[in-house]
């Protein structure tokens, strides 16, 4: 890994607000229709005392240029789903899905609530480097992670093919229509190579 970027837990509560700032920059709501299509966007904000509480359960990885937080994955295991609301129709259909005969209520996985890169700092690898950082500093306590993307965000999809996820589910709600994508720690990772330049 380049000696410019860090990649690892989010240490303090002023960490945790940069996340927000970053994410605010990033909400569907302000950005202009073609750069969502070119580079991508995140749907749910969130404020300090829910990211402090999802903090608590399980820290969030970040990716650090300096001291500057230029990229985040929040970690949002099954005991946040009451702190975001608007999530509780993902877990709980999350919760009716099978993966490999078995079904997801009865497996060890968290979902991956956001991840998001500054523009200026894409393309370095964070994408990738933030999620094997998950995959060190959890596979001891979940056997996959889960998220929901965006068909529309094909940015976000490629680069979740690219890390190791598939598609396991795809359902349209009232705001669009989802691919459910899981990374199962199980499988080999070799395919992968991680990099920062």
């Amino acid at each position: 890994m380049s000696g410019d970027y860090s990649v690892r837990a989010v240490q303090s509560r002023s960490e945790l607000e940069q996340v927000l700032a970053l994410q605010r920059r990033n909400l569907k709501q302000v950005l202009a229709p073609e750069e969502m299509r070119s580079q991508g966007f995140v749907t749910v904000a969130h404020d300090l005392p829910t990211l402090e509480a999802m903090h608590a359960l399980a820290p969030s990885i970040i990716a650090l240029h300096g001291s500057e937080v230029v990229a985040y994955a929040l970690v949002m295991p099954r005991e946040c789903r009451a702190l975001v609301p608007v999530l509780e129709p993902m877990f709980a259909l999350i919760e009716r899905l099978d993966f490999k005969g078995r079904p997801l209520k009865d497996q060890r996985f968290y979902v991956m609530g956001q991840v998001c890169i500054d523009k200026a700092h894409r393309g370095m690898g964070l994408f990738d480097s933030l999620y094997h950082q998950h995959r060190e500093q959890l596979r001891n306590r979940f056997d996959c992670v889960i998220t929901e993307v965006s068909v529309h965000n094909t940015r976000s999809l490629r680069a979740h093919e690219r890390v190791g996820f598939q598609t396991v589910h795809t359902y349209p709600d009232v705001t669009d229509t989802w691919a459910v994508v899981l990374w199962d720690w199980a499988e080999p990772t070799g395919r992968v190579a991680i990099h920062l330049r």
